[in-house]
């Protein structure tokens, strides 16, 4: 290779590396102030809740001097910008705060909570993942089929049922009917993995169910694009088997969509469970959330919301890093 042909490609290469790394700093930058603005809403949200601090924790007889009293240890009685700034200022540095019912910090309660959810939530996407690329590819290597049909509208039937509706099913038919599940997702301390798995099944199927059809409609159309691509006929042209032609040039591009719509969904699973874990009483963040704001446990509350906002702001910053990765020309035309 000459000196001017190799000088090229590394200059390729330097640029190749300067645009990935320009456009994942923009979308850190984007993301933090995505975390900023939620913080504001997040506080305004929990100031706006009806109430009184020190009346929600002492009881409607206490005395109005106590309340007050509770109120100005709390600091509930300074001004709403001093409040935020000393919040958000420990919050970055780690601190959540002190929780109001229980007096104790609120790291600790948010830590287990989200462990919980993230159990939950990653067992859902380790079934629901697999299970709805595989209908959708079949859905599209038979599009206008009856199996096409088939999956497409079980898939859309199960996305439009709330998971309310369909968890309310599950415990009916499983738990209270047939007996085979627990009704409950709160395995025993120290239980092993498979009496865990056996109590998160019930609690995981509405979360499978819901986010089914969003997957293998990204998949589905994602491949037949793919089918219908050039790139593809060129390789059928060339003679090469059809599980090579699948394997190698239609799904490594189809699949590029469904790779957001997933880690979109990760998020979701971690965060938004407060209807399954109400149900199935697991302690997990979106029922720590619920029973925060019934409390008006603010830093609890504040801290939950939050952390589910870093959570996802970071499984989305993951997602865009491997998409633009895996796509050559999205990286080119983003950096552009």
């Amino acid at each position: 290779m000459s000196t001017t042909a190799s000088s090229s490609i590394a200059r390729s290469t330097g640029g190749s590396t300067a645009r990935v790394a320009r456009f994942v700093a923009t979308r850190v930058g984007l993301s933090l102030i995505t975390l900023w603005l939620l913080s504001i809403i997040v506080f305004a949200g929990g100031q706006l809740l009806p109430g009184d601090i020190g009346r929600a924790l002492l009881g409607p007889l206490a005395d109005a001097r106590a309340v007050a009293a509770l109120n100005h240890q709390l600091g509930a009685d300074r001004p709403l910008l001093t409040q935020y700034t000393q919040w958000i200022t420990h919050f970055v540095h780690g601190d959540m705060g002190m929780s109001y019912a229980f007096r104790e910090p609120v790291a600790p309660f948010v830590g287990n909570a989200l462990e919980n959810s993230a159990k939950l939530g990653f067992l859902a996407f380790i079934v629901v993942v697999p299970l709805g690329i595989a209908g959708g590819v079949w859905a599209a290597m038979h599009a206008g089929r009856w199996l096409d049909r088939t999956i497409s509208i079980a898939g859309l039937s199960a996305t439009v049922v709330p998971e309310f509706v369909s968890s309310i099913v599950l415990i009916l038919v499983f738990g209270v009917w047939l007996q085979w599940l627990p009704i409950e997702a709160s395995y025993p301390a120290n239980a092993g993995m498979l009496t865990q798995l056996k109590y998160l099944i019930l609690p995981v199927l509405p979360l499978v169910f819901v986010f089914f059809g969003y997957i293998a409609r990204m998949a589905r159309a994602g491949t037949v694009e793919a089918l219908d691509a050039d790139y593809t006929r060129t390789a059928i042209l060339k003679g090469l088997p059809p599980h090579i032609v699948i394997w190698r040039h239609v799904l490594r591009n189809a699949l590029l969509p469904t790779i957001t719509v997933a880690a979109t969904q990760l998020g979701y699973m971690i965060g938004g469970l407060v209807v399954v874990e109400t149900l199935f009483h697991y302690q997990g963040i979106g029922s720590l959330i619920y029973n925060a704001a019934k409390a008006k446990d603010f830093p609890m509350l504040e801290a939950g919301v939050l952390t589910i906002g870093v959570v996802y702001t970071a499984v989305n910053l993951i997602a865009d890093a491997l998409y633009v990765l895996l796509n050559p020309r999205l990286r080119v035309r983003s950096a552009e």
